[in-house]
């Protein structure tokens, strides 16, 4: 079988970005279309209370998977590296690491969210009215969440190998699924919030299987008995790595959950208006957003082979993509608010609340999008506390905006939390990737590029004007 995993230490680097982008873009709208589809479902077949309860889960959701999203990123970051040095030994007992992490992760995950959920709810605010629905809808997605973790690893070694183009065929395969499955279980079978909880788990339960099958094909990564057998140094790299990144994850969506918190303290017409602009905003940052994963197992491959030069034009070319997505859906945010939210909303009170939110988040986009693309070229470098301290920045700006302003401004508020949040964020990780990346690039421009660089060694501040 034609091996898949690409070298994106050499070639033009626009253009293997670029190949390597379009696969990625495609899998990650998809998976937001099928969210996308399960939102618009929920509204049209099951009503706003219902679409109410499901948009209350995604805070919580958004805290536990962006967990293990994090954790993913962190461990294929390192595979990436060793994929590029060209250490196959190091890249299996790493990958045989991943898996054994993975699996203790996953399930310690999903044990702790179904016992906390009623708790995490009440915290809150939820309504009375959609609490029903929001534990019957949270137990099965949390109960199933082994899959969605085993798709998120299995997903981020495939990135971090090159190969961008097995995720996209999973998320096809389970996304005709997972709207299909919405559909019978919802419309036929009447079976309410549970049928979209269980179509989701059914889709996650296929890609997950297709990531793996691939991933067992490739020659690069066979396996053998004595890679199961490490050091504690290999695993104590990969959580020194990844925690941080998910850690960061879940910090920030704190922020989100407060966020949601004082949304349910006015209603649940308040709740699904903020659910609605909250689809929206995660479709919208969503090609920005890939071009960061690009841009993490670009740098990752180009950081374990010491090409930092690569680096700084891999940025450029994610930079650029990050714009031109600001410049087309900053608009259709700024513009085009009433249409957009009568798609998924029914109630008018609803639509006008979410024409307050999405103008103003539209204008102010372009900060999230160079912030996806910044932080994780400095993420691929190895680099994840700066990270993870502007997540703690945005959990900070988030309750402090949404806590003086709710009362103020009402929906509004909303708009402005996230936006400071963006803005603060993207201030700590420009700071973060000159700090990191500057000193290599004039390191390499003189010559004195050494394997120290690689694991934490320590550089002379060569500036130079390199960057």
């Amino acid at each position: 079988m034609k091996s898949r995993e690409t070298d994106l230490t050499t070639g033009k680097p626009s253009k293997l970005i670029l190949s390597f982008y379009w696969p990625l873009l495609m899998t990650s709208m998809l998976q937001q279309f099928y969210n996308f589809a399960d939102t618009w479902i929920v509204g049209q077949g099951l009503g706003d209370d219902a679409l109410a309860a499901v948009g209350n889960m995604g805070s919580l959701f958004f805290l536990i998977v962006g967990f293990s999203f994090g954790i993913a990123n962190g461990f294929g970051v390192l595979v990436a590296q060793s994929y590029g040095a060209g250490d196959v030994d190091k890249l299996k007992r790493r990958l045989a690491a991943v898996i054994e992490l993975g699996l203790v992760i996953s399930v310690l995950l999903s044990a702790l969210s179904v016992i906390f959920l009623p708790h995490a709810l009440r915290l809150l605010q939820t309504d009375e009215i959609i609490m029903s629905d929001s534990l019957k809808y949270g137990y099965i997605i949390f109960g199933g969440l082994t899959t969605g973790i085993c798709y998120n690893i299995s997903g981020a070694v495939l990135r971090a190998l090159g190969d961008s183009k097995t995720p996209l065929k999973a998320i096809i395969i389970s996304s005709v699924l997972n709207v299909s499955f919405n559909c019978l279980f919802i419309f036929g079978m009447k079976m309410g919030v549970e049928g979209v909880a269980i179509a989701t788990i059914i889709s996650q339960i296929i890609s997950a299987a297709f990531c793996l099958n691939r991933l067992r094909q490739m020659s690069v990564i066979k396996l053998e008995k004595q890679h199961f057998y490490n050091e504690r140094k290999v695993y104590t790299e990969l959580l020194a790595n990844g925690l941080p990144m998910a850690f960061m994850n879940s910090i920030t969506a704190v922020g989100c959950m407060v966020v949601q918190y004082f949304v349910n303290g006015y209603g649940v017409v308040y709740t699904a208006a903020y659910a609605a602009c909250s689809k929206y905003l995660n479709l919208f940052m969503n090609p920005a957003s890939t071009a960061g994963n690009a841009m993490s197992a670009y740098t990752s491959q180009n950081f374990g082979a010491g090409k930092f030069g690569r680096i700084k034009e891999g940025l450029n070319v994610c930079l650029s993509v990050a714009a031109v997505s600001y410049i087309i859906l900053g608009s259709l945010m700024i513009f085009f608010p009433r249409m957009l939210a009568g798609i998924l909303l029914n109630g008018s009170e609803q639509i006008r609340l979410a024409c307050l939110f999405m103008p103003r988040c539209g204008i102010m986009l372009i900060f999230v999008d160079s912030l996806f693309v910044v932080r994780n070229c400095v993420q691929g470098m190895g680099k994840p506390m700066l990270p993870m301290a502007s997540g703690i920045l945005e959990m900070v700006l988030r309750i402090t905006v949404i806590s003086f302003l709710m009362g103020r401004l009402g929906f509004k508020a909303t708009a402005y939390a996230e936006i400071s949040a963006w803005v603060g964020a993207l201030v700590v990780n420009v700071y973060a990737l000159y700090k990191y990346l500057a000193p290599l690039l004039a390191q390499e421009e003189d010559g004195n590029v050494n394997s120290s660089c690689l694991f934490g060694g320590k550089w002379r501040r060569h500036y130079h004007g390199t960057f």
